[in-house]
């Protein structure tokens, strides 16, 4: 049995920008036989929902209204590494493409739909500190 941290909006959570969940039936079915961790970085770092989508520029993080938003993103990102570490999660498994959880690939930060290689904050962290990340769509390790 692994300890997985999930993006809450995979398991249903409406806690996305737009304030709508992206529930995802193959990371929901992983709680029949593991015990999972649901997070949302971008929430428990203080920010709003519905709230103004934002994309890494660089080190930083903004808002499409021009906010910058990387401290509430380093503050989500830190609270779920220490989630992680109180639970000894085994790994996450994190929604693509995110300026928080995205593996691999990101949004670019022209908020033009347009993507980079690159990873969200909350993966980055995770990663340092040896947490394997997956997105829903990757070979999990089970």
């Amino acid at each position: 049995m692994a300890v997985i941290l999930v993006s809450s909006c995979l398991l249903g959570c409406n806690c996305r920008y737009k304030g709508d969940g992206c529930r995802n039936e193959r990371v929901l079915k992983l709680k029949d036989k593991h015990i999972l961790i649901p997070v949302c970085p971008e929430q428990m770092g203080g920010l709003e929902t519905p709230r103004n989508p934002s994309e890494r520029v660089n080190d930083r993080v903004l808002s499409n209204a021009g906010r910058d938003v990387t401290e509430q993103f380093r503050k989500g990102a830190e609270t779920a590494l220490f989630l992680a570490q109180l639970n000894r999660a085994d790994f996450a498994v994190f929604k693509a493409n995110s300026p928080s959880c995205g593996k691999g690939i990101i949004y670019d930060g022209t908020f033009t739909g347009g993507k980079k290689e690159g990873n969200g904050m909350t993966t980055d962290l995770l990663l340092e500190h040896g947490i394997p990340v997956y997105t829903e769509d990757g070979d999990w390790p089970l």
